[in-house]
């Protein structure tokens, strides 16, 4: 009888919800992701595999992918709510110049001359132009992605980059008017059914603007004082759909809607509760989106239109990065940065999915069309990684301007400080204060420059290379500072100082306790967690305001710090351990000396554990 009921349940929930599709979708997007993240494919074209292997072309698991596509485009909506939530009128004011300069003069000239190609490759003007300016839009997520692991997004190249893809992110908008305005009318629409349609799209736009100045604000406060978190949550959804259904009923695009709400939030006091609210969603959404585009891929008629598809991507990769390297070029910047920002983004976007499901479902273009045109895209997007391989191998490396910088020779200070980021330059200014003659060497030119406009001489120079190390008085200088930031970095710039210069004395900046350890072994005079005694006064402060006196906060600092020491020395080892006091209450002692002061064995003992330095756990 238990047996009956328990399959009789099973039987109802398996008719009531099919869970193979969701658990194949989800599992699907966790195995893909990650293989294709970690080999430099990124997440985006994870999605797209994934998607074409469970479609119709791949093993048919979801066999109608255009009912995937329909929520999906949820995703999309939320992401522009997000786009538009972070277009706040000082940041669009700060980079004026390269947003609506450069990116609109490289979208402009890239879309005419794709939509010529797209002409010339056969396809009517309309279907050409959306085509065309769907290859402008680069995939952020790929450009982004590169930049990030290079490190570069902030550099002055890599601020143009973004300053484009940020332009790009709003052509969307814009874009998917244009494709409203190009959709077939139905023929029995009279001239009066056209105007009331843009009367009510209007009205819609100003509803919205109203709303969002005078209502969402306080609407929100309301909720806030409620403090029920997934109040908040719905709220933020329902502030995002609504927009999104009020633009669709009106005839507009539901993610236009989206984000000019999120324009109109983008300096309201609950941004970042909305963004946190609404980023699970998006995320999940999006990647859903990228499923369906990858199961709405047709083999089939990719595979009879290989022709064209091929004569596409090279046509519009070609123009595309010539067109980017030319603009490059006459707005000023150097060989290498153009040709490396022409081979980055001579790829399509996943912009261009949202252009091409849009105009599919206006009538713009129909299905076979859409999988050419989207099979070019992803062709482009697979691509882009290899040819900035191929570029780096055989481009010459970039040499970096030495404008402005002198590099490292025959300096004489007593002290050596070797990196000048944010360490460096703090822990020079008791330094400085004392008018201790200093040297500091470092080899960020671009660093090198901004310190000169402040009052500060830094010279260049590579503190791994012996050859520096002597040009900056390493072999003649009292002290040395090991301030950089990477940890092999200033592991072996101690080894080359214990080798070389043996008689130098050495402190250095630990990454953690373990980093530490290391320095020590390797003949670190003194080291220090880079955030070991921020972090202990932070703490100190934490209990003054909670009440605790001075002294108190004082003895439980020093407690941490004895503890921490303790700990250390553990880890340290025995035997390391003794024979490193030994050399510390043997130098103690000699400073003494030096100055005139006699001190006891204990004393000098009893001086190091004072100033033992402070470790990670």
């Amino acid at each position: 009888m238990a047996g009956e009921a328990v399959a009789h349940a099973a039987e109802v929930a398996h008719g009531t919800v099919d869970l193979v599709p969701v658990v194949a979708l989800l599992a699907a997007g966790v195995i893909a992701v990650p293989i294709f993240k970690r080999i430099g494919l990124g997440s985006v074209l994870g999605y797209l595999a994934a998607g074409l292997l469970l479609g119709p072309s791949g093993i048919g698991l979801i066999s109608d992918p255009s009912s995937v596509l329909h929520l999906a485009e949820l995703g999309v909506v939320m992401f522009l709510f997000i786009i538009g939530l972070e277009m706040e009128p000082s940041r669009l004011w700060a980079l004026r110049k390269q947003i609506f300069g450069l990116g609109v003069i490289q979208v402009v000239s890239c879309g005419a001359l794709l939509t010529l190609v797209g002409v010339a490759l056969g396809f009517a003007p309309a279907v050409a132009f959306i085509f065309g300016m769907g290859f402008v839009l680069t995939s952020t997520a790929i450009v982004m992605q590169i930049l990030g692991e290079r490190g570069e997004l902030s550099s002055e190249g890599g601020q143009k980059i973004v300053s484009v893809l940020l332009l790009e992110d709003l052509a969307i908008v814009p874009l998917l008017a244009v494709v409203a305005l190009l959709a077939p009318a139905a023929e029995d629409q009279s001239i009066f059914t056209r105007v009331i349609g843009f009367a009510g799209a209007l009205g819609a736009i100003l509803l919205l603007i109203v709303l969002g100045r005078r209502v969402m604000n306080p609407f929100f406060a309301l909720l806030a004082s409620a403090k029920v978190r997934e109040v908040m949550t719905a709220a933020a959804l329902l502030v995002v759909l609504g927009a999104a259904l009020l633009f669709q009923v009106s005839g507009l695009s539901m993610a236009m809607g989206a984000f000019l709400a999120g324009v109109l939030l983008s300096t309201s006091t609950f941004r970042h509760q909305l963004e946190a609210d609404v980023e699970p969603f998006r995320g999940l959404l999006l990647g859903l989106f990228f499923l369906a585009v990858g199961m709405s891929l047709d083999l089939h008629t990719v595979a009879q239109s290989w022709q064209v598809i091929a004569i596409s991507v090279v046509a519009f990769m070609l123009v595309k990065g010539v067109a980017i390297y030319v603009i490059a070029r006459l707005l000023r910047s150097d060989h290498g940065e153009a040709l490396e920002r022409a081979v980055l983004m001579g790829q399509g976007g996943e912009f261009a999915f949202v252009l091409y499901t849009t105009a599919v479902s206006a009538g713009i273009i129909d299905g076979p069309t859409n999988a050419i045109f989207t099979a070019t895209v992803i062709i482009s997007m697979v691509l882009t990684p290899f040819a900035l391989i191929v570029m780096r191998r055989f481009m010459p490396k970039r040499v970096e301007s030495m404008d402005g910088v002198e590099e490292a020779d025959g300096l004489t200070g007593r002290v050596l400080i070797i990196g000048f980021g944010r360490f460096g330059q703090i822990a020079s200014q008791p330094l400085l204060a004392l008018r201790h003659s200093v040297s500091i060497i470092d080899n960020d030119t671009d660093m090198i420059r901004a310190a000169a406009q402040i009052g500060f001489k830094v010279y260049y120079g590579d503190g791994t290379r012996l050859d520096i190390l002597r040009a900056a008085g390493a072999h003649t200088a009292d002290l040395i500072l090991i301030c950089t930031d990477d940890r092999a970095q200033t592991t072996r710039i101690a080894e080359l100082l214990r080798d070389e210069f043996p008689l130098a004395r050495v402190m250095a900046r630990a990454f953690d306790r373990s980093h530490g350890i290391e320095l020590l072994q390797t003949g670190v005079e003194f080291q220090v967690r880079e955030t070991f005694e921020s972090a202990v006064l932070f703490g100190g402060t934490a209990i003054s305001m909670l009440g605790s006196s001075e002294d108190e906060t004082a003895e439980v600092l020093e407690g941490v710090r004895d503890r921490d020491r303790q700990r250390f020395e553990l880890q340290l080892g025995g035997e390391d351990w003794r024979n490193l006091s030994r050399l510390l209450i043997s130098n103690a002692q000699e400073q003494a000396r030096e100055s005139g002061i006699n001190i006891s064995e204990d004393s000098a003992e009893a001086a190091v554990a004072r100033s033992a330095p402070a470790t990670s756990p």
